[in-house]
């Protein structure tokens, strides 16, 4: 057996009709069942009040010398109970008529009521005089003296009021949810609109004012959110300012001090200090870049992906560095091209400097291109995958630089190709060594 899950709607418009629906529905419920039983008390007052009024008159005439007869007359007198077990019995009936002819000070015995169906097929002459309804029997013991018999009539039952109530319901619905469903997109419309601006925020995108729309509330969320992100926008801009600052005030005395170690005689010195320097330029590169990567200057263009790789590894062949490229055909994808060989370089540097060579391949299918680099190094925990992505980590605790870096390049490399849409992995290699793989979408 299958069981159907009734889930809460997630839409606004579809919350408030719910809401609208239920609370009407409780509230035609409550109104339905105090009908029903005004009805029946309504109905149980016409049975019973004509009733004991005309037996109390019957009574009285009775006792004045006026016989009551058993062939004629609204109420009759008869010695036996003339109601057969057949007829459906009404004891609430009997109990109110009781009550009320002990208002009237007549103390009688049993009461027994019989409910005698409308014909099937009334005669035109008692739709006429009103005889084609059902009417109700009416038997009142007069102990030692016989039974008081009277007819009178019985509303009909609930039935039509049923429908008019659902009838009620229905036209009570269309009214409130239309206007439920209206007021809900009024003021969806604009939220939904706030929602998209603010999962498409960019801050490398000038901001184009929301327009302000819906309830007053929700206006003042859009007004707000708009300043939010002339704030934020000024803020990034005003950060881009400092840190292009701080780039040439840092470049400054470096590019100083790499000309006054040539006036140093001893050259193993000078070459030590000139690498200090270049790593002090690449350390400084790698923060900025790093910094200023969520607004990056450089727009996105079409390349060859194939051939971009392949400038990076012939680079690193120029330099001495085991590296070896499988050739791949050409790959044409939109990407900034100068982060994203920036982010192969720094893998190829790791691959490298734990490695001692590395190997890079390059495959596509309909959706991805992937771009593996291997080495045979000795890998990484793999409890410790996730944290080499951290900025300023070092699985290797050292202060040596040659051996753990300042743990900026593969933060950096994830950042940019997180930036362009894509992921990028590390996983051990079967047989000893790392493999980092960055897999970017083609339809960017």
């Amino acid at each position: 057996m299958t069981r159907v899950r009734v889930g809460w709607p997630q839409s606004l418009a579809g919350q408030m009709a719910l809401l609208v629906a239920v609370a009407l529905f409780v509230a035609q419920a409550i109104n339905f069942t105090l009908v029903l039983r005004d009805r029946a008390n309504f109905r149980l007052a016409q049975a019973t009040r004509p009733v004991a009024t005309r037996l109390a008159d019957a009574l009285e005439r009775e006792q004045s010398g006026r016989p009551l007869s058993s062939a004629r007359g609204r109420v009759r007198r008869v010695s036996e109970n003339p109601i057969g077990p057949a007829l459906p019995r009404h004891p609430e009936v009997s109990s109110e008529l009781r009550d009320q002819l002990k208002e009237l000070g007549l103390r009688v015995g049993q009461i027994d009521t019989g409910l005698r169906p409308a014909p099937l097929y009334p005669d035109p002459r008692d739709r006429r005089l009103g005889h084609d309804e059902a009417t109700l029997l009416i038997a009142v013991e007069q102990p030692g003296r016989g039974w008081l018999t009277v007819v009178a009539p019985w509303p009909g039952g609930g039935g039509y009021i049923f429908w008019r109530l659902f009838a009620q319901t229905l036209i009570l619905y269309a009214i409130m949810l239309a206007a439920v469903l209206w007021i809900a997109r009024r003021i969806s419309r604009p939220l939904r609109a706030l929602a998209l601006a603010a999962n498409d925020f960019d801050p490398g995108v000038p901001p184009v004012p929301i327009v302000e729309a819906g309830p007053s509330d929700v206006r003042a969320v859009t007004a707000a959110f708009n300043d939010l992100r002339l704030r934020v926008t000024a803020m990034l801009d005003e950060k881009d300012r400092m840190l292009g600052a701080i780039g040439h005030d840092l470049r400054t005395p470096l590019a100083a001090l790499r000309v006054r170690i040539e006036s140093v005689e001893d050259e193993q010195d000078r070459t030590r200090m000139a690498e200090t320097i270049a790593e002090m330029n690449r350390t400084l590169d790698d923060i900025l870049s790093l910094a200023r990567l969520g607004r990056p200057s450089e727009p996105v263009t079409e390349v060859d992906l194939a051939s971009l790789v392949d400038a990076v590894v012939e680079d690193f062949r120029d330099i001495g560095a085991a590296v070896t490229f499988e050739e791949a055909a050409r790959l044409r994808i939109r990407l900034r091209p100068s982060l994203i060989r920036r982010a192969i370089r720094n893998l190829i540097e790791n691959a490298v400097k734990y490695g001692d060579e590395a190997a890079v391949t390059l495959r596509s299918s309909a959706d991805a291109v992937v771009i593996s680099v291997g080495d045979r190094g000795p890998g990484i925990p793999a409890d410790r995958l996730a944290d080499v992505f951290t900025p300023f980590t070092r699985l290797e605790t050292s202060r040596n630089r040659e051996t753990g870096g300042i743990g900026l390049g593969l933060a950096l490399a994830r950042a940019i190709v997180e930036e362009a849409g894509g992921q990028i992995a590390l996983s051990n290699r079967e047989g000893g060594g790392l493999c980092a793989e960055i897999t970017l979408p083609r339809g960017r």
